[in-house]
């Protein structure tokens, strides 16, 4: 059945005209953004059958080309569906900014935005104002980490240039188990001794996985 076909009180734009966006399913919000379906599925249908087969976690995590392998979907419809994702993603994170960071809870729920469902390990300062707060993120460094690739020197480079009163080092493990590596270890101790000799504190070392994260403060 054509959307134009359904009665007006159950097509998505009037209901959420009418009753708001909170009463719209999943299916219809997702029908909303992709606004059209082909010629033998309607906007609806096909919404309801990308999240019966990969739910809104798994939707998100699917790559541009992923998703254009996906009956129905191409070049644009898959762009419209990252850029949602991505959108909810910097909301998200413009929630949070302006509050100060107090623990690796705190970081953790700051990056795992950012890092969480990424394939490579990406490596991350926070700095911070004299309140702990998140001045800007930066990401320094993507692919396996190596001490030989996170020089201190490149670190607070980025540190001085925002003059930032402290920061924190934030990386992701792929595999999802955030228990760290020697190289972990090494490159934390590393940079704080430079951060001890330049007067700009390192807090910590959160390291992001998908059980969790791994705290070099907190232990």
């Amino acid at each position: 059945m054509r959307i134009k076909d359904m009665s007006e009180e159950n097509r998505p734009r009037e209901r959420f005209q009418r009753l708001g966006a909170t009463a719209l399913s999943d299916a219809e919000l997702l029908a909303l953004v992709l606004q059209q379906g082909t010629n033998g599925e309607n906007v609806i249908d096909m919404s309801n059958r990308l999240l019966f087969r990969y739910g809104i976690d798994k939707l998100s995590d699917l790559s541009l080309n992923e998703l254009q392998e996906i009956k129905g979907i191409g070049p644009a419809k898959a762009m419209q569906i990252k850029a949602l994702f991505e959108f909810n993603k910097r909301y998200s994170l413009s929630k949070k900014n302006g509050k100060p960071i107090k623990s690796a809870k705190d970081v953790f729920e700051y990056a795992s935005q950012k890092l969480l469902g990424a394939d490579k390990e990406h490596f991350m300062i926070l700095h911070l104002d004299s309140k702990n707060r998140v001045i800007k993120d930066e990401t320094v460094s993507i692919g396996t980490l190596n001490a030989s690739l996170i020089h201190p020197r490149e670190i607070f480079k980025s540190a001085i240039r925002e003059s930032a009163n402290a920061i924190i080092l934030v990386h992701n493990h792929p595999s999802g188990d955030p228990t760290p590596s020697e190289e972990d270890e090494e490159i934390t101790k590393r940079l704080f001794d430079a951060g001890e000799l330049l007067n700009i504190k390192l807090l910590d070392h959160v390291i992001v996985g998908d059980e969790g994260c791994w705290s070099w403060r907190e232990g």
